[in-house]
This record gives C-alpha cells, structure tokens and sequence, in this order.
C-alpha cells in the first residue's frame, strides 16, 4: 500500500495539522493497541515518552486514550530521550514503545516514532499494518477490559545508569571540562547529570525548556551558540544533542564542529584496533562523506551505505551482524548498548577516548579530510512532484554526466519534511556548485 502517514522516521508534521491531529494520534493509539495487543490473554503494555514540545501533552493525551481503548496499559515516562524508550520497552517487557518527537525540527511540529517489543523501530511492513488499521478503523475492547494508566518516575534514572554503563569501568571525567547543549529538548536533565556523575566540570547549555524553545538556535543543528560557549569558558570540549537526544554533534576546544562521519571514523578505528569492530565493517548511509569511505578503506575497513534514516541503518546491522552504525548529521548507533542512534552515550565514547590517549579533542574530532560537499533544500507544496518534471529529470542527467568519476550526487525527497534535498560532492568546488545550483533552480521552478 501507498504509504500515507508514516516517513523515514515515524510520522511527522506540524502541531494541530494533518496529520499530527489529536484525533490522528487518537486514531494511531487505537491502530497500535489493536497490532500489538496479543490475543491470547495477559497484560498489553506500552511505555510513552516524549521531548519537551508544548504539544507533547496533547499527543500523549490522545495516544493514552486511543491505546487503553484497546485495552492497552500505557506506562508514561515523561520527558526523556528517544534512546530511553528504546531501552525500556523491552525492560519493562511492554509489547510497544512510542516517542512523541520530531527530533531536530522546530518546536511547532511533532512526531510519533515506534518502537517493537525488541526495543528496535518498526518496519517499513509493520507501520504499513498499522497505517491499515488508522484506515480501516478498529473494534474498541469491552468496557470491562479498557486499560489503565500509569507515571513511572523512574525512567530517566534507569536511563541514566544504562548510558552510565556503556563508559569504562573504573575510568572519571575529573578535571575534564565539557560543555553540553541539550537544545532545549529530551535530555536537559540526564545529560548533565550523567556527566557530573562521572565527575566531569559541567556547563551547561539548552537546558531550560519552555515548550517553544526546542532546538531554537541551541543544540545539533544549531552548535554556533555551543561552540561560543566552549571557547569562552576554555572548555576541553563541546557536546551538541538534538531535540530528542538520539544524536550528537562535538565542538573541540577551539570551537570546531566534527560531525558524525568524524566520530564514527574515530570509534571504527578504534574499536577495529581492540577487534570488537564486528565484520570490520562501519554502517552508514548514502549521505556520509567519502572522505570516510576512504579513510576506513585505507585500514582494511569496509563501509556499508544504506538508504537514508537511523532506523535502515540499524536494519542493515541486525541482519549482517554489525555492531557500529550512524549517520552524517549525528545518529550513532552501538547495538553492543542500544538499540537506536544515543547522542549522550556517543559522546561518553568520545571522551573516553580523550582520557584513554590524553589527546585534545582537536586531534581526535579530525579523523580524515572531506571531499567538498554541498547540501542544499529546497521546500515544495501538497501535493507537488518536482522531481517528476522533466526539466528536472534532465538537469539531474546532465550533472551525473559532469560528476562521472570525479564525484557523486545525491537526490532525495526527505521523509520527514516537505523538502528536495540536493546533495553532491567532488573535489573541484566550482563543479560542486555549479551542479548542485543547476538542479536546485529546476526543481524550484517545478515547484513554483
């Protein structure tokens, strides 16, 4: 079936707008209960988590009601990251797991992201089942078997000490000054937390959320206020999370933004050097640079591209036996202590490797050097396919022919926004742009 509601990472959309309506969410709640609701007797248990939009109250209010509609018992968590709910779906032995988040976006839209009882995100297959049920309608539970409600206090703790747990045993943070922007979102206290905990001087950034603020100016997508901070306060080193804390972004103590084909070039080595590198293979995707295919091809290293999004990424890991995973813009997936991208456990790893070679942060955030790269977006309307115009379609040609064996481009409709994203990369910058303008002003004109 076509796919309606559900992007690269859950559905997604602007608060109060299709389809991130209270009614969709109370539909998608019903659809849910109903897919993951076994049959044969027993409790049916869904944990929620959500970010700190202002619209998070609404949607976990409708996502209730359409869950114990079923006859699902829902275990509120509160606000905490994405990770979180990955880890304690299963912990907590429920059938679903749901975060109310639109990630990095701007605090006027939401999502709903699910997780299986494995901690894993759905399938393509199963959130095209559930897609069916939001179509076709579904039959309530008696009234005698609706489900309840609950608050777990607790959740971000047990979160705490997991992420706690993927550190060095034995190994502190003393001394070691970090800067941690929480982008107004899901980890503006477990973050900071965590980091004091393992002793390290903490200043923090994004951590005073007001509904609206998420990712404003602050966090993965917006590091500049991070990478102030960290130079004026001479910090060692700068994490950036994202909304929904499942990525990171690091500022090294001069203020330079590594982004995540830099970390994972780093913890590919050297997991690869203590053989924990499983297949010796990093996964990644179409987006990451080729200067990292090169630098992991010189080691003996093999890079695995998927399509766009986390959750493919995580596919490809699960069924080859990989264990080390992300993405460019931050998503670092370590299924040895997660089962989807954690931005705060990624930069625990990052600084353990600082303790552990005594390097600055400088050192080990420039693992290789980029081929030029250059992305840029471009907004379409309801309804518009410019990708279909066929002066797009011949722009498109054209530069594939120009780029043939110097480079490499990338076209793609984003699954989470209503955006053409046109991306390529080549050594010579004059081509870089002149290929990458050409197509964006065709695809403008289709979309105008």
């Amino acid at each position: 079936m076509t796919r309606k509601l559900f992007g690269t990472d859950g559905v997604r959309g602007t608060a109060n707008m299709h389809p991130m309506t209270a009614e969709m969410a109370l539909a998608i709640g019903a659809a849910a209960g109903r897919y993951f609701r076994r049959e044969a007797g027993g409790t049916h248990r869904v944990v929620i988590g959500k970010d700190t939009r202002l619209s998070g109250y609404m949607f976990e209010t409708a996502l209730t009601a359409g869950l114990t509609s079923t006859g699902m018992n829902v275990l509120l968590l509160g606000p905490v990251p994405t990770p979180a709910v990955g880890l304690l779906t299963p912990s907590m032995r429920a059938d679903v797991g749901i975060m109310i988040s639109a990630s990095h976006n701007p605090a006027h839209d939401n999502g709903i992201k699910f997780f299986g009882p494995d901690g894993f995100k759905l399938s393509d297959e199963a959130e095209a089942e559930i897609e069916a049920l939001v179509e076709a309608g579904v039959e309530p539970a008696q009234a005698g078997n609706i489900g309840r409600a609950k608050r777990i206090d607790d959740g971000r703790f047990r979160y705490q000490e997991r992420v706690k747990s993927s550190f060095p045993h034995g190994m502190r943070l003393d001394g070691m000054k970090v800067v941690i922007d929480c982008a107004n979102g899901a980890a503006y206290r477990a973050a900071p937390e965590v980091l004091w905990e393992l002793g390290a001087e903490v200043i923090p950034v994004g951590t005073h959320p007001n509904g609206l603020n998420i990712n404003d100016q602050c966090g993965s997508t917006k590091p500049q206020t991070a990478a102030e901070t960290v130079v004026a306060h001479g910090a060692d080193v700068g994490i950036c999370l994202d909304g929904d804390a499942d990525r990171v972004i690091l500022i090294d103590e001069k203020g330079t933004v590594a982004d995540g084909d830099q970390i994972m070039a780093l913890m590919a080595g050297r997991w690869a050097e203590e053989d924990r590198l499983a297949g010796g293979t990093l996964v990644a995707t179409v987006m990451s640079n080729l200067g990292l295919e090169r630098y992991l091809g010189d080691r003996g290293l093999t890079l695995a591209r998927t399509k766009v999004g986390d959750r493919y990424v995580v596919e490809m890991m699960r069924a080859r036996g990989f264990n080390l995973g992300g993405e460019q813009s931050g998503h670092i997936v370590m299924t040895d202590y997660a089962t989807t991208g954690d931005g705060l456990m990624a930069g625990l790893q990052f600084l353990a490797e600082m303790v552990r070679t005594g390097q600055p942060a400088s050192r080990l955030a420039r693992n290789f050097e980029p081929v030029p790269q250059l992305l840029k977006n471009v907004r379409f309307g309801a309804g518009q396919t410019p990708l279909d115009a066929a002066s797009v379609q011949g722009a498109i040609a054209e530069a594939e022919a120009q780029l043939s064996g110097r480079g490499r481009l990338l076209i793609r409709k984003s699954g989470t926004e209503p955006l053409i994203r046109v991306m390529a990369e080549c050594e010579d910058e004059a081509l870089l742009a002149q290929v990458v303008d050409g197509i964006v002003a065709e695809v403008q004109a289709a979309a105008g």
